[in-house]
């Protein structure tokens, strides 16, 4: 079985579209939420992407293409781009595997909203599976193209799985990532609904999402799409790749235990099974973009799985969680962190864990601050995507 190493990294983000500088601004603390939609009756922030589809499709093209596959398309090209393109790599040996919660929301909402005329192509717009067909019609792949809908872990997932069919000889080339475009007033207020997301006071939306802090309230939605070109160490070296990392890892488990609310012996699972495929201890770990929503029970039920798993040597991991920063981006969420995460293994440095003043003790947690972000020795990190169903994912990357 093949080493598998990460080419070529893609962003459509709130952000921006590049990833160095995504990265860039996440070492800043820069935020980009702010208040959206204020027609609402209660007071909503989001992080939303800046995004000219006209650069991707033409008019004729865009027709019934839903924003979460427009931005999926963007990213994965953007990705192969990185990486230098597929090289004459045979179609069928090319694999799309692509995490998406909530499919083409923006269909639906323009649908409910038409007045009786509904527009003919609403269904393969909505369709979750719509962004991993549009990638592999705008490349040509003829391999395998799947789609994994598993809430807030589905590109996490996805990755997962991609690197699976390259370790295994099922692909040559993976591309895999996620994408989510669901920032319409229905899905807002349906969030507002079950008390997740964060509360503020005017003015303060930037600061809303508080990941580990006393004071944390809940997440803050994001939009946005991210994508990694995954190929064996073979193919890579034998084209002379620039790679970013090696995904050396990946853990997956379910809960089985509760819909919404998250389990530490789950959690633990999907981490041991992530050192254990990498063949690495907890101490060899430096860095943790962890999952961390800022909700009361999430932020506790991860940080005790990890002190569980790390033992003694959590005074060791930093954490942080880059969603205070660029939102929950729910199914396209474990893509953006595990590019941020490959970044801060590329570059040595870490993400501060933002919008933190006051850090909740209890949780017994090494968070990065704005100060320790240069970390030399760092040789492997990893990025914990959580969901609702109660699925987790782990990916374990080192450097390459």
């Amino acid at each position: 079985m093949s080493e598998v190493f990460v080419s070529g990294l893609g962003v459509v983000s709130p952000h921006g579209d590049d990833a160095e500088a995504l990265f860039a601004a996440l070492l800043r603390g820069e935020s980009a939420v702010r208040p959206i939609f204020p027609e609402l009756a209660r007071p909503a922030a989001a992080a939303a992407v800046s995004f000219d589809e006209t650069r991707w499709f033409n008019k004729l093209q865009l027709a019934g293409v839903d924003r979460v596959s427009q931005m999926a398309v963007a990213a994965a090209s953007l990705a192969l781009d990185d990486a230098g393109g597929l090289g004459g790599t045979d179609p069928e040996r090319v694999g799309v595997y692509v995490g998406c919660g909530m499919g083409g929301a923006n269909a639906l909402d323009l649908a409910y909203r038409s007045g009786g005329r509904v527009p003919p192509l609403t269904i393969p717009a909505y369709m979750p599976n719509a962004p991993a067909a549009h990638v592999a019609l705008r490349h040509g792949v003829k391999g395998p193209v799947l789609t994994y809908s598993v809430a807030c872990a589905s590109s996490s997932v996805a990755i997962a799985e991609a690197a699976k069919a390259v370790r295994n000889g099922e692909v040559d080339v993976a591309i895999a990532g996620g994408s989510e475009a669901l920032l319409v007033p229905g899905v807002m207020m349906a969030w507002q609904a079950m008390m997740t997301l964060a509360s503020f006071a005017p003015g303060e939306a930037a600061t809303a999402c508080r990941p580990f802090a006393s004071d944390r309230s809940g997440f803050v939605l994001g939009e946005g799409a991210a994508f990694m070109v995954l190929e064996s160490a073979e193919r890579a070296r034998a084209r002379s790749a620039r790679t970013y990392a090696q995904l050396a890892g990946w853990g997956l488990s379910c809960d089985a235990s509760h819909l919404t609310k998250p389990d530490v012996s789950g959690q633990q699972r999907a981490l041991k099974t992530a050192l254990r495929t990498a063949g690495l201890q907890a101490s060899d770990v430096g860095y943790c973009n962890a999952h961390g929503t800022a909700t009361k029970v999430g932020d506790s039920v991860e940080a005790e799985a990890l002190r569980g798993v790390w033992g003694p040597a959590i005074e060791q991991l930093q954490v942080s969680s880059t969603k205070a920063l660029h939102g929950h981006l729910l199914g396209a969420a474990g893509a953006l962190e595990a590019v941020a995460t490959v970044l801060a293994l590329r570059h040595r440095q870490l993400p501060p864990n933002a919008n933190c003043a006051n850090p909740d003790s209890a949780l017994g947690l090494r968070l990065v601050s704005p100060a320790s972000s240069s970390t030399p020795e760092l040789r492997a990190a990893m990025s914990s995507s959580f969901a609702f169903g109660g699925t987790n994912s782990v990916l374990l990357f080192t450097s390459d």
